[in-house]
């Protein structure tokens, strides 16, 4: 498992093929937990952590950078810093809202001191600022490269005119070009992405990070009916999914589960894996236990066969 190592677009970075999320850290997960996740993580050849500056600022208390200060704090304790691959992104923190020029480049100089690096390797737009020229924002991102303050730009959320937008104006001015994409993607968000995304990241050779991978817990199979998510944080979440389509699908993914003695996420993550242009999904631990089935995923090769079940199990979520 440890030596798979995928690139990321045209960049020089290559990471493993499971980005772990770190939007649990600082919430769902204290700091000791946070550290066994990232140790465990590590030690089964993972390298790839994906963060924002936003992360956790929606939890009571926080104030938004809690999960870069836990990973700069890990980072600094294990000295381990050019083995992992770290991506962040600007655009949502309550004091760095937006993505004009000045507060990229204020937003990017907090994150750097909160993860105590030199350089992040990428740099995502979280959302997309459309009061804010793209001209502008595409410079902004040009000159943290060219500063070596961050490696590689990345995009989340952006729809597939405004990601071509960019491309266009990055060269034309010579600015540094997009190499990865974050969307929303799974088994039953496939739609967008599919119709619209994926045809922009193939010609522009975007590498893929979907993340909600697992639906806020959906595809693991844990909700088998209405009644099991009454109650739960999550319940509005999934609601979408509490149906007919929804069980059918995760009886087609414990069919396949089934076959290969593996738990229901590890497919699921894997069928976004066998997708064109996805690098590798995203995927939160919140506990150490949960990340058995998560990097399983990285050594699950779905057959022929068993990927057009669940192509055609998800087609309800394909519209």
């Amino acid at each position: 498992m440890g030596d798979k190592r995928v690139r990321i677009g045209d960049s020089e970075l290559e990471v493993f093929p499971l980005a772990l999320g770190g939007n649990t850290f600082g919430w769902t997960s204290d700091e000791t937990t946070s550290r066994r996740v990232l140790d465990e993580y590590v030690d089964a050849g993972g390298n790839f952590i994906d963060t924002a500056d936003v992360y956790s600022a929606w939890a009571p208390g926080n104030a938004g950078g809690e999960s870069e200060i836990i990973l700069g704090r890990w980072l600094a304790v294990r000295a381990n810093r050019d083995k992992v691959v770290v991506a962040t992104k600007v655009s949502e923190h309550p004091q760095y809202k937006g993505l004009s020029h000045d507060n990229v480049i204020a937003a990017v100089d907090e994150s750097l001191l909160r993860l105590g690096v030199d350089e992040i390797d990428l740099y995502y737009a979280h959302f997309d600022d459309e009061t804010t020229p793209l001209e502008e924002t595409a410079a902004a991102f040009d000159e943290l490269v060219r500063a070596g303050k961050i490696r590689a730009v990345g995009l989340s959320n952006y729809t597939a005119d405004r990601i071509g937008e960019w491309f266009r104006i990055a060269r034309e001015h010579g600015y540094a070009l997009p190499v990865a994409l974050e969307p929303h993607y799974n088994l039953v968000a496939r739609g967008n992405y599919e119709r619209t995304l994926a045809p922009v990241a193939e010609r522009e050779n975007l590498a893929v990070f979907p993340y909600f991978s697992l639906a806020a817990g959906f595809l693991t199979g844990k909700y088998r009916s209405a009644a099991d998510a009454e109650g739960k944080a999550r319940q509005g979440m999934v609601a979408d999914y509490l149906n007919a389509d929804g069980f059918a699908l995760i009886d087609a993914l414990d069919e396949v589960a089934k076959a290969h003695g593996a738990a229901i996420a590890t497919v699921a993550l894997a069928w976004l894996r066998h997708r064109p242009q996805v690098a590798g999904p995203i995927a939160s631990a919140r506990t150490p236990e949960q990340l058995p089935a998560l990097l399983a995923s990285v050594d699950l090769d779905l057959a022929s066969d068993e990927i057009d079940a669940l192509d055609k199990a998800s087609e309800p979520f394909a519209k």
